[in-house]
């Protein structure tokens, strides 16, 4: 999975160095491809933090002149280089701080009825993250820090409202907030500006966690494949 992601990172038209935080370098270098990549400085593996939040804190702390910083998962097998470019093309459009990419539920259920996503349901319309993070100004970090806060108390209702505010959650909870309402107040409370990216590619929002989504990223790089075989 890992490979794939770094291929669509290299073939993507707005990324430049790639780092993977990865703690088992043996295991990197067991695989030829990305051994000659981390050889040649074209990938550079940095530590693990203890959560994706703190990793990314961490990331930005220990490489403050990275620059707009592009986050996905080792998991997202079906991530293309096309679906990083369109993320890419919203980031140099937009005055937030950070982005999201996100899938509407009706692209994902139109697309691929039988994965199993998380869906957070809103006014209108529920969505599923896509595994697409863009950490772009100054002001970013503190998005990565609010984060890495409520992953800590994430099953403590008490203090998950402490840090949204109660009104905020209670709001979500009655399903009052549509997509840009529930962006522009938690960017309110958090102090920096977080905007969605709506990915236009069902398969964004596909990553593998199980079996089942094993099964299902297989099948759709096999029609993927036999698809770029066809004249």
């Amino acid at each position: 999975m890992l490979v794939r992601v770094v291929r669509a990172l290299r073939e993507a038209h707005g990324v430049g160095r790639i780092l993977t935080t990865f703690d088992d370098h043996a295991a990197l270098d067991a695989i030829p491809e990305l051994r000659a990549l981390l050889e040649t400085d074209q990938l550079r593996a940095v530590p693990c933090g203890r959560s994706p939040s703190t990793t990314v804190c961490e990331t930005i702390e220990r490489l403050p002149d990275v620059g707009p910083l592009l986050v996905t998962t080792a998991d997202h097998a079906l991530l293309t280089a096309e679906m990083v470019d369109y993320f890419c093309a919203a980031a140099r459009g937009t005055d937030a701080d950070v982005l999201v990419a996100i899938v509407t539920e009706r692209l994902l259920r139109a697309g691929y009825p039988e994965s199993k996503r998380t869906v957070v349901r809103l006014r209108g319309e529920g969505v599923s993250g896509a595994n697409l993070f863009g950490f772009l100004t100054r002001e970013a970090p503190t998005v990565a820090a609010f984060w890495r806060r409520a992953e800590v108390v994430r099953k403590q209702p008490w203090r998950l409202a402490g840090l949204f505010g109660p009104i905020n959650l209670l709001l979500f909870a009655l399903r009052r907030l549509d997509l840009e309402t529930t962006f522009a107040r938690a960017s309110r409370r958090i102090g920096a500006s977080v905007k969605p990216v709506c990915m236009p590619f069902a398969e964004s929002a596909i990553d593998v966690d199980t079996h089942a989504d094993l099964v299902l990223a297989s099948r759709i790089l096999s029609e993927r494949e036999a698809a770029s075989r066809t004249p």
